[in-house]
């Protein structure tokens, strides 16, 4: 268990769901590892509550897929396999493609401004070698080009989306080898954009989806052949 996994009170919110979001969070930015067992009495003691929480949030986590549970084991952060990536890129891919096409006939010169700041902070954030400010940097410029479109239901579809995309997001951008193609293929994204290149732009963005998934693929192959060597 990681030292700084701990529960950030919310006056607003019910202490479950304070909870809940908290082990969420965990899981998605990798603190919880794929596969980690989630013990109910060594999470309470560990953030100071109740067994009851615990086990709410555990139930929520396997509906939404994060957590899975395992006969006589019990509950485990649920692991990122080829199928799972698949299917999410799958729908992503195309999401995003649609989202720079309509952000071309629609973005604003105020929103053109902050993607173009979006990218100068993506590169500086790459510098920082941190992975939560890097995925956050990259989030932000994703949202100004789904925002860009102003359309309310693929907001709400790539939103749907992004809480599983963050996880797998998370996975390629701590290999920083990517870090160079990620910046350039943002900058190209953007000047497409900007001159109102559909074509250009949707390619692209599929790439961007295509590298990640070939870059994540590996890295599962590599751990699926680790563990298999170590047992």
């Amino acid at each position: 268990m990681q030292d700084n996994l701990q529960v950030k009170m919310d006056e607003f919110l019910p202490l479950r769901d304070v909870v809940f979001n908290t082990l969420r969070q965990a899981i998605l930015t990798g603190e919880l590892k794929p596969g980690e067992r989630l013990m109910e009495i060594h999470l309470a003691n560990r953030l100071g509550v109740s067994r009851t929480p615990i086990r709410e949030a555990i139930r929520k986590l396997e509906l939404e897929g994060l957590v899975t549970m395992i006969p006589r084991r019990g509950a485990e952060v649920a692991q990122i396999t080829e199928k799972s990536l698949k299917d999410v890129l799958e729908v992503r891919r195309s999401l995003d493609a649609l989202s720079v096409e309509l952000a071309c006939d629609r973005i604003g010169e105020e929103a053109l401004e902050e993607l173009r700041k979006a990218c100068d902070a993506f590169e500086a954030a790459t510098r920082t070698k941190d992975t939560k400010k890097i995925a956050q940097a990259d989030v932000a410029l994703h949202d100004i080009i789904v925002q860009a479109t102003d359309n309310s239901r693929l907001v709400q579809l790539v939103n749907n989306l992004s809480e599983q995309m963050y996880r797998y997001r998370f996975e390629y951008i701590k290999d920083e080898s990517s870090h160079e193609q990620l910046i350039e293929e943002h900058r190209i994204i953007f000047e497409s954009i900007r001159r109102k290149d559909k074509e250009t732009a949707a390619n692209t963005a599929k790439l961007h989806i295509d590298n990640q998934e070939k870059s994540i693929m590996k890295q599962l192959r590599m751990e699926k052949n680790s563990r298999r060597h170590s047992l």
